[in-house]
């Protein structure tokens, strides 16, 4: 194989049209670069510089690989830049995926502010159920998947990594003419009896946080309907047909014909986090992505929370 270092010492011969002149230029002895070149032929198998009484000229083979090597140093360069400029994000990629709710809420400002900050990183964003986006994760389509645990220390698994990002807290919502709509903190014990829209079970962290809920407050909740869409819910909701759970990120749309009420100072919270596939590369796009979700994240819901429960 041909060394690329002495395709170099080569070229620079060539430039320069003896071994003393390529020595000064490349700050070597002459010996070395006469040394460079002997090797660099034993290498190719040929004769590349033919020895003159006034310095040197190429042969035939000598000027062909003079040229492969003009590209080939170029494509280097090329390659070094690139990766000077992933290195300090000024270009790569980062490929995404989010959930609903945190697509309609902190995703959108994360990844604003992520572009304000590195224009030149190409970012890719698909819209995942978080079981989903972990299954990308692994594959490889993926870089960050954000994703919904039901209790901390639950977690997907030992190949993954998870960055908590923020607790989303979950509300009641009732009907606008619940009898408990005027109250503005109702017990979840008092709802035993009502019938509950929740998501499809087995698929969507929020309904293991709503069973465990209503098992914490005694009773076992009659299931009307499922869904994992948050506005259909509500319209379900609003239509009488039951009553139901909504986490803090689903609170960007309230129906006017439904109601949000606190569950206490302590209510049950699903966690979010930023996914990363434990043992990978942790590249500077990825590192300060994940900086910016923090950093969204913590300054989010207060002011929406508290206009959600006064509307």
């Amino acid at each position: 194989m041909l060394d690329v270092r002495r395709m170099r010492v080569l070229r620079e011969v060539a430039a320069r049209g003896s071994f003393s002149a390529a020595a000064e230029a490349l700050t070597y002895t002459q010996s070395a670069v006469s040394q460079q070149v002997a090797a660099l032929e034993r290498e190719a198998g040929t004769v590349l510089v033919e020895r003159m009484p006034r310095g040197v000229k190429l042969t035939d083979a000598g000027r062909a690989l003079v040229a492969h090597a003009d590209a080939i140093l170029a494509r280097l360069a090329d390659a070094e830049a690139e990766l000077d400029a992933i290195a300090g994000l000024r270009g790569g990629r980062l490929r995404l995926t989010t959930f609903a709710t945190a697509g309609a809420t902190v995703v959108p400002r994360a990844i604003a502010e992520f572009r304000r900050r590195h224009p030149g990183v190409e970012l890719s964003l698909e819209p995942e159920e978080p079981q989903h986006g972990l299954v990308r994760l692994r594959s490889g389509e993926a870089d960050i998947a954000l994703t919904i645990t039901a209790a901390a220390g639950e977690g997907p698994g030992e190949d993954v990594d998870l960055h908590h990002l923020l607790d989303d807290p979950m509300y009641l919502l009732l009907p606008a003419h619940h009898r408990l709509a005027t109250c503005a903190k109702p017990r979840l014990a008092d709802l035993a009896d009502e019938e509950w829209m929740i998501g499809a079970t087995g698929r969507c962290p929020d309904t293991a946080i709503l069973l465990r809920a209503c098992q914490a407050a005694g009773f076992e909740p009659r299931i009307a309907f499922h869904s994992d869409d948050y506005l259909a819910i509500q319209g379900f909701v609003a239509a009488g047909f039951g009553v139901s759970m909504i986490p803090d990120l689903a609170l960007v749309a309230v129906r006017d014909d439904v109601v949000v009420r606190s569950l206490g100072a302590r209510p049950p919270v699903r966690i979010i986090s930023a996914a990363t596939l434990a043992g990978s590369w942790s590249s500077p796009a990825k590192a300060a992505m994940l900086d910016v979700l923090r950093e969204v994240s913590s300054g989010f819901s207060a002011d929406r929370r508290e206009l959600a429960l006064a509307s």
